[in-house]
């Protein structure tokens, strides 16, 4: 573990999205860090302060041209998303997964080629793991991940993680650090969990209460932070203490719950289309299903920190965030009959 020195310059990707924009924020505003440069396809809709803005695709190789003009010594890959909301702005899954694997695939061939580039931090998922009735109990970084299923984000992480492990061998002088983060919870993230748990009636797998780990986005903000101004080379699992069951998560939060058949929870995942945002995907039906839970030792030996907010914690201040008020009927009936509809006339 080495601390930086002055002068650092650090690429952030994903500007567009709250978790990024709040990464280049923070960095900018730290004296060991001389310039932040913030790169997305969209401008963010906040104010990025000192933070240089670049209007770039990093699925384009002009993302050579940037760490070169700028002399970024400092990537921090944070565009790997879970889901098709970018800034505020919804998208197709198709661009999502091209923007996921195509644009690591390029970014790390310009890092490769960038002499000045000494660390890279990428943001990755505990998604990786997967969800399933053979996973153990606990996963350490040292499991084994399974070959992912389906096109889902799961699989996207698993895919950039591939990457990233080739890239280290090609350019060990490098520092890289994969941090495989929880479900992060901030209100603004747009993630499956955040779409989900504000859902007026949540669909529940009938016979399953899935173990949950979660993350409060400040948390997040803070080992990335780590991350970025000190090395820490290696993969580490990221999540708060404790892990709540699907049921308990629920009742904290009000919510009300209709217990769906296994067989019948993606033809309600695409009713909710009609409905919300959210996209009830192959990965997301077995994370509700079974769930995951990741043991994180390694993160508080190596970076000497522990979470500031528990699970419950974590859980309580994302309820403040979004409000969850009564659930009026008109909201319950609303979704009932859309529900209704669609399994109608599936011949449910």
């Amino acid at each position: 573990m080495s601390e930086v020195g002055m002068g650092r310059v650090v690429l952030v990707t994903g500007v567009a999205g709250s978790l990024g924009s709040e990464t280049a924020r923070r960095l900018a505003a730290d004296a060991a860090v001389d310039k932040v440069v913030g790169v997305d396809v969209l401008p963010p809709r906040g104010d990025l302060g000192a933070v240089r803005f670049v209007r770039a695709d990093i699925r384009n190789p002009v993302i050579a041209k940037v760490l070169a003009v700028e002399d970024v010594d400092t990537v921090a890959h944070l565009s790997v998303s879970t889901s098709p909301v970018t800034g505020g702005r919804t998208t197709g899954r198709t661009s999502v997964k091209e923007a996921n694997v195509i644009g690591t695939m390029q970014l790390l061939a310009a890092c490769q080629r960038a002499p000045g580039v000494r660390r890279l931090v990428l943001k990755s998922s505990t998604a990786v793991y997967g969800s399933s009735p053979r996973d153990p109990a606990i996963f350490t970084e040292n499991t084994a991940l399974k070959s992912p299923r389906g096109s889902g984000h799961a699989k996207d992480f698993a895919e950039v993680e591939g990457y990233v492990r080739g890239f280290s061998r090609r350019r060990p002088d490098i520092a890289v650090t994969v941090l495989r983060c929880a479900d992060i919870l901030g209100g603004q993230l747009g993630t499956p969990l955040e779409q989900y748990l504000q859902l007026s009636v949540l669909p529940t797998v009938l016979g399953f209460d899935p173990r949950l780990q979660l993350l409060d986005v400040e948390d997040a903000l803070e080992v990335i932070h780590r991350a970025v101004v000190v090395d820490h080379p290696g993969t580490y699992n990221v999540a708060a203490d404790g892990v709540l069951v699907l049921s308990q998560v629920l009742r904290r939060l009000g919510k009300l719950t209709v217990a769906v058949p296994s067989i019948a929870v993606g033809t309600v995942g695409r009713a909710l289309r009609h409905t919300s945002r959210l996209d009830l995907n192959g990965d997301f039906i077995a994370f509700l299903t079974h769930g995951t839970a990741v043991d994180t030792m390694a993160l508080r030996a190596e970076f000497d920190w522990t979470p500031r907010w528990a699970g419950a914690q974590t859980l309580e201040r994302f309820a403040e965030l979004v409000g969850h008020g009564p659930v009026t009927a008109d909201r319950v009936r609303h979704v009932e009959q859309s529900l209704a509809a669609v399994l109608t006339s599936r011949g449910w």
